[in-house]
């Protein structure tokens, strides 16, 4: 069976700092590409940010979905079953990004994921495409605030 592809990268200009992310959605030779931007956030808020909006971006549930991503923080939390402990305990002992990591566990929840790591700024078009994307977001104007980011550290 084929399956949806999305490449994802953040990217975040001082961590914290303004922030951006980019997606790129494939299926069947169509393709569409996201973005956007948040004035103060960090890196791997907007890696998870760009799963999270890509995930948001499918209209069906009954394709298996192949993602990819350079970041390890989002790739392992999720394949490793680290996510699983978290939700589990509450995300004690100061875990980052609890609204995210919730926001995902309940897109995910129906569907099937695969998760792929790809070394960054490397020779992977895709994954250099999602990376100007986010710098790009991170450098706009009209940035965003990142609500949860904001509650979380003040």
């Amino acid at each position: 069976m084929e399956e949806i592809i999305i490449y994802t990268d953040g990217a975040s200009r001082g961590n914290p700092g303004p922030g951006g992310y980019g997606v790129i959605l494939m299926y069947k030779g169509h393709g569409k590409e996201l973005s956007g931007g948040f004035k103060r956030t960090t890196n791997n808020r907007m890696e998870l940010m760009a799963v999270i909006e890509g995930l948001k971006a499918l209209k069906t549930s009954q394709i298996p979905v192949a993602i990819y991503s350079d970041s390890q923080y989002v790739v392992n939390s999720i394949s490793k079953g680290w996510l699983r402990n978290w939700i589990r305990t509450d995300f004690k002992g100061g875990k980052k990004n609890k609204d995210l990591w919730l926001q995902y566990n309940q897109l995910a929840k129906n569907l099937n994921i695969r998760m792929h790591w790809v070394r960054g700024h490397a020779d992977n078009p895709f994954n250099n495409r999602c990376d100007a994307l986010a710098t790009a977001a991170a450098d706009g104007k009209n940035l965003k605030v990142d609500i949860g980011f904001e509650q979380e550290n003040g």
